[in-house]
């Protein structure tokens, strides 16, 4: 059965690019523009694993992920921070707000494809 993947990141090529790295491993990828969206996109459907970006209008990530966090319901579920952001601090305040793992962009999608199991086997 295929994992069910939320992919939030305001760039729409950065969403494709997650879309096709994750559906040729087998991955049911859903995608949302911005926290907000991405809010009401988890409300009723199961999700196996989030992947967001830290700087989007309306809701950046951060505040996206303490949101998921406080829901009934996911306080597992893998988060993954995918950004430009790389700074020790940005990582901790990602790790505080409750996400699984950090991502640097640029990726490779084998390197996504390799945290993305690890995660979410």
């Amino acid at each position: 059965m295929a994992r069910n993947v939320l992919a939030v990141d305001d760039s729409k090529v950065m969403r494709d690019m997650v879309r096709l790295a994750l559906n040729g491993a087998g991955f049911t990828v859903r995608e949302a523009g911005d926290g907000v969206e991405a809010l009401q996109r988890i409300n009723g459907d199961p999700v196996d694993l989030i992947i967001t970006d830290v700087n989007m209008p309306n809701m950046d990530g951060l505040t996206f992920v303490r949101h998921v966090r406080s829901k009934p319901g996911f306080q597992r579920t893998p988060i993954l921070i995918l950004t430009t952001e790389a700074t020790d601090s940005k990582k901790a305040e990602g790790k505080a707000a409750g996400a699984t793992g950090w991502l640097v962009k640029p990726f490779t999608p084998d390197k996504l494809l390799d945290v993305v199991r690890r995660v979410c086997p």
